[in-house]
């Protein structure tokens, strides 16, 4: 079986993250690559399989004193069970992968933003922005970053207008600066996006430096392997960092690359400008990281679609897909990326709120879209959702297990476990779906110690069980759900 990527963006439709199981022992390969990438499974006569996986067209000669790299590849090899595997593939992901901005891992942030109240940043202005700052903080919704999405620069109220990487002083008198401040002295930081690689026609990259375009004064891709185009993108992109006081850089990435890729190769260089493009891309994050080692970087491209190994090595994914809200889609979400990105974040707000959807989407990172205008939400118990989670939020970090099988069936659960052995300490959360006739299930949960007595306290109502690990793996763990949609979040603790 041969899987790609699609259009020269790494997860835009196949993850290149594979683990084949062959019962009790099995192999792990990741193809850590953010660019165009491609696998070819093989069977073996002796049973085995044969994997060749890489860039996935290099065709090339080199010319005098020129270099290329090749993709980092990673192959772990278990013995025992897929999911024990997944957490050995999980633990290292944290221990020597996870970007570390000031040094420390990044374990979970709240994030907001008014991109569903103001079209992005296109009808937004300095003023509504201080106001939401101040609305989440007077509800006593504590913020650790306001997000301003895309639109805030010169785009002639085209948000996807992009390649004029100037504030829109009429919009914001002063530039984001006093937006930042503003934010900074209520002890909340920012994020701002930027997408430097796609190029709108009509903008100051197209009309004024359109020899660094591949799509010239029509727009396209920002040419990143030419060190003069990435020099001025580091030098311009620094300097908005600093003048604008911006704490966390988000980087989209709306436009697949390969067309423009393959249109400037030369028969007998196929591949060179997709390798120097990844080149480009990932000095010009090392360089902006380097100037700012305590800046965190997220990692978005239409939703998700460069989660590549190499990318999570420097990033985050803030918004793991622009699927969010729902609450079914991102249970499967949680239940199935989880396995491979243990800091992973979502978001919701603008539609029904409830402790069902608020959980559904409250993983390491999350981003409230609440229009905090309106003074009728229930913010008492939005407080309280978004409290709870704070306290368990590091569970997300532990060892991960499944607790159902994968689904997105409205008459079914959804659950899993997130164990913290070191500690003695983890959660289980399930969904109970809208159409779901079960009011309990019971789950054999993992990785506990069979001899330690655990107290199990359900948050919403307080209840408390003791339990012995034994008991909790088999005959396994009682959960009860009288309405639906529901949920419970059942945290656990190993009793002294």
């Amino acid at each position: 079986q041969r899987i790609t990527a699609a259009g020269g963006r790494p997860s835009n439709r196949n993850m290149p993250y594979f683990n084949l199981d062959g019962g009790d022992r099995g192999m792990i390969v990741v193809v850590g690559w953010p660019g165009q990438w491609a696998a070819r499974f093989t069977g073996a006569e002796n049973g085995g399989v044969h994997v060749v996986a890489g860039q996935e067209t290099t065709h090339l000669t080199l010319l005098p004193g020129e270099e290329i790299r090749t993709p980092l590849m990673v192959v772990q090899h278990w013995q025992g069970d897929w999911i024990g595997a997944q957490n050995v593939w999980r633990r290292w992901m944290i221990a020597h992968n996870v970007p570390r901005p000031g040094g420390e891992v990044p374990w979970s942030h709240m994030a907001a933003c008014s991109s569903h109240q103001f079209g992005e940043m296109i009808h937004a202005d300095s003023e509504s922005q201080k106001l939401f700052v101040d609305r989440y903080l007077e509800e006593g919704l504590r913020l650790d970053y306001w997000w301003m999405d895309a639109g805030w620069y010169l785009c002639d109220g085209q948000w996807p207008k992009t390649g004029t990487w100037e504030v829109d002083q009429a919009r914001f008198p002063g530039g984001l600066r006093p937006i930042s401040d503003h934010a900074r002295k209520k002890g909340v930081k920012t994020i701002v996006w930027f997408e430097p690689e796609r190029v709108h026609s009509g903008t100051w990259l197209a009309e004024e430096r359109s020899d660094w375009v591949f799509g010239g004064r029509d727009g396209g891709l920002l040419n990143l392997g030419e060190p003069e185009v990435r020099e001025w993108l580091t030098e311009h992109v620094d300097k908005l960092l600093r003048e604008e006081g911006i704490d966390l850089y988000r980087q989209d990435f709306n436009i697949d690359p390969l067309a423009f890729w393959q249109g400037n190769d030369a028969p007998d260089r196929q591949g060179m400008t997709e390798n120097k493009h990844v080149v480009g891309y990932l000095a010009y994050w090392d360089e902006l990281l380097r100037r700012h080692p305590d800046m965190l970087i997220d990692s978005c491209a239409s939703g998700g679609r460069r989660n590549d190994l190499e990318t999570l090595r420097r990033a985050v994914p803030l918004l793991r897909s622009d699927y969010i809200m729902e609450p079914v889609g991102n249970q499967g979400h949680t239940y199935g990326l989880s396995f491979w990105i243990p800091l992973q974040g979502t978001g919701t707000g603008s539609a029904e709120l409830t402790p069902y959807t608020l959980r559904s989407t409250l993983v390491s990172y999350f981003n409230a879209c609440i229009d905090v205008r309106r003074r009728d939400l229930d913010y008492d118990m939005i407080r309280r959702v978004v409290d709870q989670w704070r306290d368990y939020a590091i569970n997300f970090a532990g060892d991960y297990y499944p607790l159902t099988e994968y689904n997105l069936d409205a008459n079914l659960w959804i659950a899993w476990q997130f164990d913290r052995p070191e500690a003695g300490a983890g959660m289980v959360q399930a969904f109970r779906r809208q159409a779901s006739p079960y009011e309990s299930a019971r789950f054999l949960l993992r990785g506990l110690d069979a001899r330690a007595v655990y107290e199990v306290t359900n948050l919403d109502t307080g209840d408390v069980q003791a339990c012995s690990g034994a008991e909790l793996m088999e005959p396994g763990l009682v959960v009860e759900i009288g309405h639906k949609p529901g949920d419970v979040v059942l945290v656990y603790e190993r009793a002294q």
